[in-house]
Parts: structure tokens; C-alpha cells; sequence
């Protein structure tokens, strides 16, 4: 069963109700789990995890949207639709969005691939009791969520009645939470995130869940490098090199592979990449300070919390993202992360880069 199932991962987004409803899945989902995609749209994600783990799952889906968790990983098991192929073991990632999870499902398998995604998530957890030596234990290694200020004008996280301590206990214990009761949950923090095709060289911007950094209208259908600062464009495309390179599996296919984090600066307007390109074949060298990429969260607190309403993902800015900000330059910090339907990266705006 295990070699024959495709080493692939797909992209998704879940709302944020309590059943975790698909909004957006991309179509190697077929390939992993024998869904089409239209299939899934607009049913609940948890009724296809496992009977054993729903309680755990369910809880994790609350804690990563309460606690406004990035790059977070779990391996769990999750149903394939022909029935003879039972539950797949899948490494799922989630990152909160504004008013969505986005994330990926991928097949587990254990070696080098396993190692470079867990190595590069801000959080692991295994689920699924069989899948224990996915656990990845670092020698006296500090949290990679490294303090900076806080983003203005978000208020902060508001005590909740579940204690979290208590059901943390219970699923180190094994045993099934009661009925999950998801309270209110906290204001929303400017996030973006984009697909960009991966086997193209001008990263083409083929989705953008979002009008808080981008205007989708004007970024689809363009290369993500119109909408990069020159100074700025050349860290970006090395990170994406690096980050293909990292999403290759064992078959040589196209795949997840872990995490990469950096900086860089993002023009709203837009400009010519390729045109500008064309004049000057040779890419400015780096300048120090220009941008960083590493296995962890450059100078990241946990993003501002968010709210469960139902507000479309397509919302307007906030108001410390005025419309004004479309006409000007904006720092970002960037997750970076490689699948076999392209390129997901998650933004927020940041300090200076």
C-alpha cells in the first residue's frame, strides 16, 4: 500500500467553523486521497480523519486559530475514497491566514523528506500513535518564535474558558476531550497568502486569498516579481529556487518540503519585472541586509488573533492597511513553502527590511 501511493501534496484552505469546511483544494488531492476537488468544496474537512483522532484533530483546529499558529505541522490519518485503501498517513500543515487555515496534505513517509519538514516547522504533532518516529527532538533548541513588536492597532488575545492546559493533559493521556465548544474567537491580523506557479520562471500568480497586501484583480495572471521591489528581487528568486529545490521527493516528482522564512519588499502597484529584466540580464547582487532566508521565523511573534466570523476572504483592509497602502512599498515577512501544485507563500506586513 505504502509504495504505492503517490508522493505527492496539495494545497488547501479550510474556514474557520468548527467542521473546518474545504474552501480550496488543489488537484493533486486526487492523487493522494481519490477526491476530485469539487467533491470537497463545502464539506467538512474533519469527516475525513480518522474515528480515533477526531477529538484530537477537532481540538488542534481550534488551538491553531486561537493561538494565530504559522508553519504548524501534524501527521494524522486521514480517509481515501476507495474504501479498500482505508486511511492515509498525511503530514498536514496550516498556517492562519486573515479568515482562513491555509495549508497542505502530503503523503508521510519516513526519511529525509520527513526530517526537512519537521525540522523547518514552527510546531510538530503527531496524531496518529503509529507515526511517533516522525517526532523530531532538537539538543537544547530555543523556540524559533523570536520576539519583535507587535503589529499596532490589534487587540489582544481574550481570555477564553477552555483551559487549554487541561486538554493538552488529556491528549498526552490518550483520551477523548468532551464536546469542543469554540468561543469567540480574536480580532483578525493582515495576512495574505498567494500560489505561484512553480514551474515557470516568472512565478505566475495563479491565486491571492486576499486584497489585504494585493490587489487580486491585478495580481493574477502576473508574475509575482512585478510585485517586488528591484532591490529586494533578487533574495526573492533565490529563496524560491531554493524552495523548488527543496520540493522534490524520493521519485523525483514535485513535492512538499518544509519551510523557508525571509524578508523582503512587496510594490503593491506593480511594475515589469520582465521587461526591466530584459534591459539588465544580470540581477543585482545581494546587498547585505537586503532579505534573509532560513529554517526559522525571522524576528516573528505569533501573528495578531483573529475572528470567527464569516466574512468573505476577498475583505478590504483594515484600517492600518488604508487603501493608501497600494501606492506604496511594504515590508513583509514571507513563508515559503514548495508543493506539487506550486508555490505557497503566506505574508504579513512587518518592520523595515
Amino acid at each position: 500500500m505504502e509504495s504505492e501511493t503517490p508522493r505527492v501534496s496539495f494545497i488547501t484552505i479550510v474556514d474557520f467553523s468548527e467542521d473546518a469546511r474545504w474552501l480550496f483544494l488543489t488537484e493533486s488531492v486526487s492523487d493522494l486521497l481519490g477526491f476530485e476537488p469539487r467533491e470537497l468544496i463545502g464539506r467538512p474537512a474533519l469527516e475525513l480523519v480518522h474515528p480515533d483522532e477526531f477529538s484530537q484533530v477537532k481540538q488542534m483546529h481550534y488551538d491553531t486559530i486561537r493561538e494565530d499558529k504559522a508553519a504548524a505541522l501534524a501527521y494524522l490519518r486521514l480517509k481515501h475514497k476507495d474504501p479498500f485503501k482505508g486511511y492515509i498517513l498525511c503530514a498536514v500543515s496550516r498556517t492562519v491566514v486573515h479568515s482562513v487555515l491555509v495549508g497542505s496534505v502530503s503523503f508521510a513517509t519516513p526519511g529525509g523528506k520527513a526530517l526537512q519538514n519537521t525540522s523547518t516547522a514552527q510546531e510538530v504533532e503527531v496524531v496518529t500513535p503509529s507515526a511517533k518516529n516522525f517526532e523530531l527532538r532538537r539538543w537544547v533548541d530555543p523556540s524559533p518564535m523570536m520576539s519583535s513588536p507587535s503589529i499596532p492597532d490589534l487587540a489582544p488575545c481574550p481570555s477564553t474558558d477552555m483551559d487549554t492546559s487541561d486538554a493538552s493533559s488529556s491528549r498526552s493521556q490518550g483520551k477523548k476531550s468532551t464536546i469542543i465548544s469554540f468561543n469567540p474567537l480574536p480580532p483578525r491580523s493582515p495576512r495574505s497568502a498567494l500560489i505561484l506557479d512553480r514551474f515557470s520562471i516568472h512565478c505566475t500568480v495563479l491565486f491571492c486569498s486576499n486584497d489585504l497586501l494585493l490587489s487580486t484583480t491585478k495580481v493574477l495572471g502576473r508574475s509575482f516579481f512585478d510585485f517586488v521591489t528591484t532591490r529586494t528581487e533578487h533574495s526573492a528568486r533565490s529563496w524560491i529556487d531554493v524552495i523548488k529545490s527543496w520540493g522534490v521527493n524520493d521519485r523525483g516528482q514535485p513535492s512538499d518540503g518544509g519551510f523557508g522564512f525571509g524578508k523582503f519588499v512587496l510594490l503593491p502597484a506593480g511594475r515589469d519585472s520582465r521587461a526591466e529584466n530584459e534591459q539588465d540580464t544580470s540581477l543585482p547582487r545581494r546587498r547585505p541586509g537586503d532579505a534573509r532566508i532560513n529554517c526559522r521565523m525571522p524576528s516573528s511573534p505569533r501573528y495578531a488573533s483573529h475572528s470567527s466570523s464569516g466574512t468573505s476572504s476577498r475583505s478590504r483592509p483594515p484600517s492600518s492597511m488604508s487603501s493608501s497602502t497600494f501606492g506604496q512599498e511594504i515590508s513583509v515577512d514571507a513563508i515559503f513553502s514548495g508543493h506539487s501544485d506550486g508555490i505557497l507563500l503566506v505574508l504579513r506586513p512587518t518592520s523595515k527590511v
